[in-house]
């Protein structure tokens, strides 16, 4: 077999890959928002803590766990121990229950990249998007209505998926966040830069980074901070293990996840300046208040802004598409990965090439991703992307803290941490990921499970029992195949 299939030819391939994956649509839309509701510049010192405390170890432990095993998820949880098999595949499976409506969102992207040529939203843009594009509806009698542009887009985004993830390693997924990478950053440092010489930037920026010091008492917003870190990091989805599971030699995890850490913390908090001082543009041009401006996710981007062009003037047919360009490169890559934990399962599996695993696992996602192109998708599409998010994925994130910590040992992982580390790994990381992190994530998953309880209706009570049925059954199902791969002679077991 080629390794080129299965391996990073260097570790800045592995590098700009994880920061590809780490940046991706929370960082332009949702962050923004976060940092403005939770206190402004006083939320910049918890979520700075929390890093420290809860992100950068956690993305150590996943480094350290697939670069030791060299494994698929499902592979390495079986290994320790037969039973866990049906784990592995439960956390694989999430990144892809995720991609199926998050290639949705970029196909709406894509539609507002050619509108935003020739300002096609009109006046109404809040009308627009959810009459025009989505054709949205209350009424379960949605689904049978299928929105043909925004099918055509997703359609076109699973195109692209396939296209670069079907190819080797290296020249698939590599290659493109190389070239996207890069563009993703110099494109939206042209929006931050034009957006900083605008009238009413100040204003803007005072409304994002004036602090509220008092607020740092209150719990949510560390709820916030930790919730934001593991949704950016992608955290807990299998993502970092599969990436790192790549790396062939020489080592630099330690290294390599502060420099992912920099990376998307910087790109998140240069694109908060941006965002604002473009808001506070909008303010100080229209007179309406900022905070009447300010949203997140899809509300800013294709609402918000296309509001704020309608009164750029002829610049607007620069930064325009400009911006959704931005939120394309962002969301491909990212997107890429959230399908690789699932190819690197299925391919130890079932043997196959990744060329055929990755087109049947694309042709499954594109009739899931169905569902959300229709007038009911986007109600749907927020039922199950607020479940994956505070009740799944963080889940995960308790299962392999507790796993790895309390039942393998950290010992080993030191032991690979400490190869050829930047900084020594001792017993404060082993302390946060015994003791600290557990207890954080159980008493936020025990609050995402009360709220979806609390203020769940009819219908997300059933699509949340069709989620967790798809979680319960299709894992088992995976885990009774036989394994027909014979790459065990990557793996690093026999050294356990």
């Amino acid at each position: 077999m080629d390794k080129s299939d299965i391996r990073w030819n260097n570790n800045f391939t592995f590098l700009i890959s994880m920061i590809g994956s780490a940046v991706g649509l929370g960082n332009i839309w949702r962050y923004p928002y976060i940092l403005y509701s939770n206190g402004g510049g006083s939320f910049l010192f918890v979520y700075l803590i929390t890093i420290l405390l809860f992100g950068v170890p956690f993305l150590l432990l996943e480094y350290s766990i697939g670069f030791k095993f060299k494994n698929s998820i499902p592979k390495i949880f079986g290994s320790i121990n037969h039973r866990l098999e049906v784990i592995g595949w439960f956390i694989v499976l999430i990144p892809f229950m995720i991609l199926t409506y998050y290639t949705t969102v970029i196909g709406w992207d894509a539609i507002y990249f050619i509108l935003s040529f020739f300002k096609g939203w009109g006046a109404d843009t809040n009308n627009f998007f959810s009459q025009s594009v989505l054709q949205s509806t209350d009424s379960i009698g949605g689904l049978t209505h299928i929105v043909l542009f925004c099918l055509i887009s997703t359609l076109f985004v699973w195109f692209i998926i396939w296209f670069i993830s079907h190819r080797d390693l290296n020249k698939g997924i590599g290659k493109v966040n190389k070239a996207l990478i890069p563009l993703l950053f110099i494109t939206m440092a042209c929006i931050v830069i034009y957006s900083l010489t605008l009238k009413g930037a100040l204003l803007g920026l005072t409304t994002l980074f004036t602090p509220k010091w008092s607020e740092i008492s209150n719990p949510n917003i560390w709820i916030a901070a930790i919730t934001q870190i593991l949704f950016s990091l992608s955290i807990g989805v299998g993502v970092s293990t599969t990436y790192s599971s790549y790396i062939s030699k020489n080592p630099k995890l330690t290294k390599n996840a502060i420099i992912v850490v920099c990376a998307n913390c910087g790109f998140e908090f240069f694109t908060a300046i941006g965002i604002f001082s473009i808001l506070g543009f909008m303010s100080a041009t229209t007179g309406i208040g900022i905070h009447n401006l300010i949203s997140e996710g899809t509300g800013l981007a294709f609402i918000v802004f296309p509001q704020v062009l309608n009164v750029f003037g002829d610049v607007a047919y620069i930064i325009g598409p400009i911006f959704f360009l931005c939120i394309f490169f962002a969301g491909v890559t990212s997107a890429i990965s959230l399908l690789e934990p699932l190819i690197s399962g299925m391919k130890e599996k079932s043997g196959l090439s990744r060329k055929k695993v990755t087109t049947c696992l694309v042709l499954v996602g594109t009739l899931i991703s169905v569902i959300y192109t229709t007038g009911y998708g986007s109600y749907i599409l927020s039922i199950v992307d607020q479940t994956l998010n505070q009740v799944f994925v963080i889940f995960c994130v308790i299962l392999e803290a507790i796993i790895f910590s309390w039942f393998w040992g950290l010992d080993k992982i030191i032991r690979v941490l400490n190869i050829n580390p930047a900084t020594k790994i001792g017993k404060y990381w082993m302390l946060s990921m015994k003791y600290l992190l557990p207890f954080a994530l159980i008493c936020l998953w025990i609050s995402g499970i009360y709220n979806i309880l609390k203020t769940a209706g009819f219908m997300e009570q059933i699509v949340n029992l069709i989620i967790l049925l798809i979680f319960i059954i299709v894992p088992f199902i995976l885990t009774s195949f036989p394994s027909k791969s014979a790459e065990n002679d990557n793996s690093e077991l026999a050294k356990i």
